[in-house]
């Protein structure tokens, strides 16, 4: 109750602000939202970009938001910001960004992963520089299991491997995926205005609108296609959500700085915050920060919300929760492993057999936080991280040496 009634107070502050916003040149904002439907769920909103184009000078900016961004949604009380697509589709995301940043948004655009790599594949792949060995699989990925094998160095992207390179993360997170996302829309850009693609544009625009869901016409995407070249030449503005990340109840969260925020978002669009907007906003910055639970930690374990700065508990193996897979054909390799995580202290969750017994290497992916207490096994092993807070995976492969 105490969330909702915080939202209605936050709630009341949109008409008041995005009407207040910074005089300056006119700008469009359009929301893009990368989403993952799967059948009877509409999917989470996991990439999220916000850009603002400035017609008159042709100069575009792109705010990235973290899907993690703790926010009040309406009727919905305090989540993460990507859960408000599954809630209420795009309207609900952008109602619900509006208010953290009090700014319209005037469109958005809707790119799922085939129509992402179709696109790519039309644009005839991206080249980019991979800047580290990108190693990582899901084998419950409801594609038949994701595979992200990507070597450092320049490579030509076709759209298969350009979803990878944007979907992939390791311990920096999704900061540190919204840091390859954002590389890779420059290097995106400058294939699309290449000489080899520019006069394609026109119809990879319309192609695009049919693989697109989104509110924007075919005229408003061919004159943004228009704009492409100026737009390259003159560079694009691209910033994160300022915030810092916390967990609670054993979830990640990303806790925006709100008065920052709007200052960013202002500047993009080539204007500045006045007197009035910079107290709307550290009022509302104050309110956000009376809502955090008491529980609250920052990724060193320090509460954030309380004025004792008492350490939470150490992480240790009990508190991981671990999945075996024999994908190996190796008899009884599953048992083996599941009891030297036993004896290492670590809970083990199942034991059972891949997808495959033919699986060449073997992984453990593990949350970002307990990489460390997973040193020293004795077997050969990639160590990943996974994103998650206290579950790991091992996929066991022809590597595994048994012990009999």
């Amino acid at each position: 109750m105490a969330c909702l009634a915080v939202y209605g107070w936050w709630s009341h502050q949109l008409p008041q602000t995005v009407e207040s916003e910074p005089v300056g040149p006119p700008s469009h904002k359009i929301l893009v939202l990368g989403i993952d439907p799967r059948e009877d769920d509409p999917g989470r909103s996991d990439t999220m970009l916000l850009a603002t184009i400035l017609p008159e000078t042709k100069q575009a900016s792109v705010l990235s938001i973290p899907r993690d961004t703790r926010v009040a949604m309406e009727g919905r009380g305090f989540d993460k910001i990507n859960h408000a697509y599954a809630y209420g589709g795009p309207e609900l995301t952008q109602s619900t960004l509006e208010t953290l940043l009090a700014s319209k948004i005037d469109h958005y655009v809707l790119v799922d992963i085939q129509a992402f790599q179709r696109l790519i594949d039309a644009l005839g792949g991206v080249s980019i520089e991979v800047e580290k060995r990108m190693y990582y699989e899901d084998p419950w990925d409801d594609n038949g299991g994701l595979v992200i094998d990507l070597y450092p160095g320049l490579q030509h992207l076709d759209g298969e491997q350009a979803i990878g390179y944007v979907r992939f993360r390791d311990n920096e997170g999704d900061i540190g995926r919204i840091g390859r996302q954002q590389k890779f829309l420059k290097a995106l850009l400058s294939q699309a205005v290449s000489p080899e693609i520019l006069p394609q544009l026109p119809q990879i625009v319309k192609e695009a609108q049919s693989l697109l869901k989104t509110d924007l016409s075919l005229n408003n995407m061919l004159h943004l296609a228009a704009m492409l070249p100026d737009i390259r030449e003159r560079g694009v503005n691209a910033a994160m959500l300022p915030g810092r990340p916390a967990w609670w109840n054993d979830t990640s969260y990303w806790l925006p700085d709100i008065k920052s925020a709007r200052t960013t978002l202002a500047a993009q669009a080539g204007s500045s915050m006045s007197p009035a907007m910079n107290k709307a906003a550290e009022e509302l910055a104050a309110q956000y920060q009376a809502s955090l639970p008491k529980d609250l930690v920052d990724a060193d374990g320090t509460l954030i919300a309380s004025k004792d700065l008492e350490k939470t508990k150490a992480l240790v193996p009990a508190n991981i929760t671990v999945t075996v897979l024999n994908s190996s054909g190796i008899n009884g390799a599953g048992a083996e492993v599941a009891e030297v995580l036993k004896q290492k202290g670590f809970k083990i969750a199942s034991v059972g057999n891949g997808n495959t017994r033919s699986r060449e290497q073997t992984t453990i992916s593990v949350p970002e936080r307990s990489v460390d207490l997973f040193y020293g096994m004795p077997f050969p092993c990639v160590i990943m991280t996974n994103g998650e807070k206290d579950q790991a995976t091992v996929n066991i492969g022809w590597d595994y040496e048994s012990k009999e």
